[in-house]
């Protein structure tokens, strides 16, 4: 017993003395809320997390070099869909340095159309040969990936793509053992931090995972190392010390709630009776209001949240929008109501009731711009109803709004120029077409146009081509807000470089969605 906790205070030393060598003041990622979960492994004698055969070293590493067992694919290759459904090419990213990818994805704005979205996701998750810049190491572009999912509130792809380039990389597990805390999978975490010599948890960490092991003896044992060398803060022992004995402290005080936590921090105030609320949280943290045992509209709530983002379904906020009756009236209880009296009449095949619940409907999630979603159950199950003059005009816009927006804008029958322009970018042609505004003159133009715009031009050139849709659909974001001329040459670039379906949701979602300024 007494080796063992020789080797604990050991190995937890150095790991920590890794950690503290790094400036207090400067980020490890861009997300700048993960937990301080791993430090650069030293070489250091086995202890219950680090269970090195004996006589065999780990030997030091170099943080700027990616460690995997042979014959595995390096981190910026990993990707969940193939090219079959993308359709972007392997060579995507070319000639582009690894740094200037990384620097375009995580500049990708989060409140972005949901076309935008839809094509980041694609970006972010397909399977793609690494850049082919010289001295590359091989992960810079999946963190970024990877943290721009995590901003966007979308774990359970995040993890998807860790779980596939390993935890040998200390970056990549922080970021996996961070996602399965918000996602309540900490326990599988926890086994591979055991399992894998390569990383070394810190302090918390390792506390948190023996005492989710059922280890109590061992966690009380490294807490009192922990503080015995100076390096748990006090903030951290107050918690700590409560999460392993929550009966000590019966009748105090409640702990002074962090104003960023980490998802560790995040998940210890949960487990001693103190949550803290998400709403003001960075959005991955609205994940864990979806649990089952979360109240309804907590769940509702996050699920709009992370709806807004594309990190949820339809089907999962529609799903939770007809789980119960709503229990109040005001907010997130009338886009309840809203919701279910359009559905209850489609139900029942009930055109007048449609017509007069679609218009409150329409309103309901325009006010929590769910639109999109919203669109994508019920566009198609509206097309072509015999409806009042204004739900027809409302049915068309939600069908155009939907997967099905060519063949509902093949049935259609406009009745004024703006949807005649509507149904023309649905359809791909906009010959003959007039602009009624400034943003339908700005959408004639980019699909009018016959060739990448010139201020694109050169990064196709150089084939650079992944760098020149991320660039494209930054423009696209920034010229909704107001510079129409963005707007065109990023619709003319899609378009040139085969991203059709992206230019028309886009385009649509741009004219008829209450987006700009």
């Amino acid at each position: 017993m007494r080796a063992e906790a020789l080797a604990l205070v050991l190995v937890l030393s150095a790991s920590q003395g890794v950690a503290q060598d790094r400036p207090a003041d400067r980020p490890m990622s861009a997300i700048d809320w993960l937990s301080d979960s791993v430090a650069t492994p030293a070489s250091v004698p086995a202890g219950p997390l680090t269970q090195a055969e004996p006589g065999v070293t780990t030997g030091a590493s170099i943080e700027a070099v990616t460690v995997a067992p042979l014959g595995r694919t390096v981190p910026d290759a990993v990707g969940i869909l193939p090219v079959s459904v993308t359709g972007l090419p392997r060579g995507l990213w070319g000639a582009s340095r690894p740094d200037d990818l990384a620097l375009r994805i995580r500049e990708e704005r989060a409140d972005m159309l949901p076309a935008m979205q839809q094509q980041l996701y694609s970006l972010l998750l397909a399977e793609l040969d690494p850049a082919e810049a010289v001295g590359a190491t091989g992960y810079t572009v999946f963190l970024a990936r990877v943290d721009k999912l995590l901003e966007l509130g979308a774990l359970d792809q995040a993890e998807a793509l860790l779980e596939r380039a390993g935890p040998e990389n200390p970056e990549i597990f922080r970021r996996w053992f961070d996602t399965a805390l918000l996602l309540g999978h900490e326990d599988r975490l926890c086994d591979i931090l055991r399992a894998t010599p390569e990383l070394s948890p810190t302090f918390p960490a390792r506390i948190f995972c023996l005492a989710r092991g059922g280890d109590w003896n061992a966690a009380a044992l490294t807490l009192e190392t922990g503080r015995a060398l100076g390096f748990i803060s006090p903030e951290d022992d107050a918690l700590l010390a409560r999460f392993l004995d929550p009966e000590l402290f019966e009748g105090e005080p409640a702990l002074p709630r962090p104003n960023r936590p980490s998802p560790l921090t995040f998940r210890m105030f949960e487990a001693i009776g103190e949550p803290i609320p998400t709403t003001t949280l960075p959005l991955a943290f609205a994940q864990s209001d979806l649990r089952a045992n979360i109240g309804w509209k907590a769940r509702v709530e996050a699920a709009e949240r992370l709806a807004r983002t594309g990190a949820v379904t339809e089907n999962q906020l529609l799903g939770l929008y007809n789980e119960r009756q709503a229990a109040a009236s005001g907010g997130i209880w009338d886009r309840i109501d809203a919701l279910q009296a359009l559905d209850q009449a489609i139900g029942a095949n009930n055109s007048n009731a449609i017509s007069e619940a679609l218009p409150a409907a329409w309103r309901a999630m325009a006010e929590g711009e769910t639109e999109v979603p919203f669109a994508r159950v019920y566009g198609k199950k509206l097309a072509g109803r015999s409806l009042h003059p204004n739900s027809t005009a409302l049915a068309l816009r939600l069908g155009l709004l939907s997967d099905d927006y060519e063949e509902i804008a093949g049935a259609a029958q406009p009745v004024d120029a703006f949807e005649r322009l509507l149904v023309g970018v649905a359809q791909g042609d906009v010959t003959g077409l007039s602009a009624p505004n400034g943003p339908a003159r700005a959408v004639l133009d980019g699909f009018t146009a016959t060739e990448a715009p010139i201020r694109l031009r050169s990064l196709l050139e150089s084939d650079r081509l992944g760098e020149a849709i991320l660039r494209a659909m930054s423009m696209f974001n920034d010229g909704t807000r107001g510079d129409l001329d963005e707007v065109s040459d990023a619709l003319a670039l899609f378009r040139a470089v085969g991203l059709e379906d992206t230019a028309r949701r886009a385009a649509l979602e741009y004219l008829i969605l209450d987006r700009r300024g």
